[in-house]
């Protein structure tokens, strides 16, 4: 039996579809926060040796701190906020992307009522022994 290079290419695209499909409602699942949270609430998505994703969740504020040896990249899906980045401080809101060099201070603050909802991705694998909050001068 003969298989045609279009019944092929139809057959590719029907499983990577399917795929995508997949991908999108475990992801989609994944970025629901599933509890209740006075202020930040943190999910894992996905990690391995050289990065870790995670979906945030910060209704008022994070306090300002860096990563001694993480590059974070930030993706803004919901809400508005005042980002501190070293000794800029800007908006952010939906469709926004921040990149946070290692060992810069960085902060948020929420200025929407809806809670900020960001993507957090850091390069390697994070697990928040390098996070270091910035000294509240005397």
């Amino acid at each position: 039996m003969e298989i045609s290079i279009k019944k092929i290419i139809l057959l590719i695209q029907l499983a990577c579809a399917a795929y995508s499909i997949n991908a999108q409602k475990y992801l989609s699942d994944t970025l629901q926060a599933h509890t209740n949270y006075d202020n930040v609430h943190a999910r894992a998505i996905y990690h391995d040796s050289l990065t870790s994703h995670f979906a945030i969740w910060v209704k008022l504020k994070v306090k300002e701190h860096k990563h001694e040896y993480h590059t974070e990249q930030i993706i803004v899906l919901e809400g508005k906020g005042e980002f501190k980045l070293a000794d800029s401080t800007f908006t952010i809101k939906k469709g926004d992307i921040i990149i946070v060099p290692q060992n810069t201070y960085h902060a948020v603050e929420t200025s929407s009522k809806k809670p900020l909802k960001v993507i957090s991705i850091q390069a390697p694998y994070f697990d928040g022994s390098d996070r270091v909050f910035k000294p509240i001068p005397e």
